[in-house]
């Protein structure tokens, strides 16, 4: 079901009524059309400033260059010597930011900042120049990992950061911009630029005020595929006949996957459509049957990576919930994923495999008649967690996604007040769409995340709730 405010806004007669009668306006979101380019700032300027003691400039102006974005800086601030001389080491060229003018976007290298004074560096960058943002810019925030800082002070300015992304991502989302932050822990600084390509391009449309942290990649890990970064792959989705399941199918074939798709038998005809248009495979495949796991081994084998998608919602309160649609959520959502694996661990990945799971931000924040819900959807956040080192052994990694409120035809049933509702819950006043997912996912899959293990990242708009 499409967005009627949104739609209507976007006329000049409707932008103006909204005007009028105070109607909350929703930004177009500027979403990605094609994969993942060489040069996809060019013909971008974004303005790049550091803290005095900033560890991270070079990484990042290797990076923005690469990219293709016309790097700008500042002679006002005292974070300048830094970025300087990492330009000049990589022949980076730079150029002096001009009095009012504007940017695509606004990157601070946040590292070796103490307490408040460090604190008050990053606001001389960004309040002169946030008026100056452009409609679906980005503002994105590096900084140590906290438990990689020195001092106290280091570890309390490190730790502010993330209080201060959501509060910023609340005040820019009604231009269609985000705001991110980057936690870069030690050994991590090549795994730079691939999270770059994702958070500063309009792949992360969706992602608003969400921290990322980074971890030292593993030996081997391949740390410059930016382009078609999953040809040779092979994939696997579960859930992939329609909505979520097939925009994620699709996304990775788009970056070079090639792709099976997964889904019950009663959806073996929608699932062929979605493989058709893709020129994957579908498999029909009851994914809580208890020889799952082997069956995937055994017809596919040699896996890259693998997509749990596959859940349903069976909403009750506890009181009055059946104990069938407690087991239908739990197995389907959480049972599964742990039966496949342990399958899959044993002969079905390749080195360097690379597992995404979806969880929710009603794991996260939790809904009234969803205990059941929300426990499998939270328990995908811990098992991530846990497993993240031995995924590693194997130079992979495991991560998880969380989507807010997204356009699909469960949220399309909702009745019309709770559908708005959770449109507007939201720093850029909208839902989410299934490719938002997909890109979000097809990054954790992709070599582009290769300092990412263990994580979950809120795939959202900052949805108040949990935000």
């Amino acid at each position: 079901m499409s967005d009627r405010l949104l739609d209507f806004t976007q006329t000049p007669m409707g932008k103006q009524i909204a005007g009028l009668l105070g109607v909350p306006t929703p930004p177009k979101l500027r979403r990605a059309k094609s994969g993942y380019a060489a040069q996809p700032l060019e013909g971008r300027s974004v303005v790049l400033g550091s803290a005095t003691d900033g560890e991270l400039s070079p990484a990042l102006a290797s990076a923005l260059h690469e990219m293709g974005a016309t790097i700008l800086v500042s002679t006002e601030l005292p974070g300048l010597a830094p970025v300087k001389k990492a330009a000049a080491a990589a022949k980076v060229p730079l150029k002096t930011e001009a009095q009012g003018e504007g940017a695509y976007a606004y990157v601070f290298d946040a590292s070796g900042m103490e307490g408040t004074a460090g604190l008050r560096q990053l606001y001389d960058f960004l309040q002169p120049r946030l008026s100056r943002l452009a409609p679906n810019g980005r503002v994105l925030i590096l900084s140590r990992a906290a438990e990689n800082t020195a001092s106290v002070a280091a570890y309390t300015a490190s730790t502010a950061l993330r209080g201060f992304i959501k509060s910023l991502g609340k005040e820019i989302g009604k231009k269609g911009a985000t705001a991110n932050l980057i936690e870069v822990g030690a050994g991590a600084e090549p795994t730079i630029a691939g999270a770059l390509r994702f958070l500063l391009t309009e792949h992360s449309a969706f992602v608003d005020a969400q921290f990322l942290a980074l971890s030292k990649p593993a030996k081997g890990a391949e740390l410059d595929r930016f382009v078609s970064p999953l040809a040779g792959k092979v994939a696997i989705v579960t859930g992939a006949a329609r909505g979520i399941g097939a925009a994620i199918a699709e996304t990775l074939a788009r970056e070079g996957a090639s792709v099976v798709g997964i889904d019950r038998p009663a959806e073996e005809g929608a699932l062929g459509l979605t493989m058709s248009r893709i020129g994957g495979r579908g498999l029909a495949l009851d994914v809580t049957a208890a020889d799952a796991g082997e069956r995937l081994a055994k017809e596919i084998g040699g896996l890259d990576i693998v997509i749990h998608n596959a859940g349903v919602t069976r909403d009750k309160m506890l009181r009055n919930m059946p104990a069938h649609w407690w087991d239908q959520v739990l197995e389907i959502n959480l049972g599964a994923i742990l039966r496949i694996n342990d399958s899959l661990f044993t002969n079905g990945l390749n080195p360097g495999a690379r597992i995404v799971c979806i969880s929710s931000i009603g794991g996260i924040s939790g809904n009234a008649g969803q205990t059941n819900y929300g426990a499998t959807k939270a328990g995908i956040i811990g098992y991530v967690e846990k497993l993240a080192g031995q995924m590693a052994k194997s130079g992979g990694a495991i991560n998880a996604i969380a989507p807010g409120y997204i356009e699909t035809q469960m949220t399309a049933a909702m009745p019309a007040i709770p559908r708005e509702v959770g449109r507007r819950l939201a720093s850029l006043n909208q839902g989410g769409l299934p490719i938002d997912i997909a890109e979000a996912v097809t990054f954790m899959a992709s070599p582009l995340a290769a300092g990412v293990n263990g994580r979950t990242l809120r795939v959202c708009g900052q949805n108040y709730m949990g935000a």
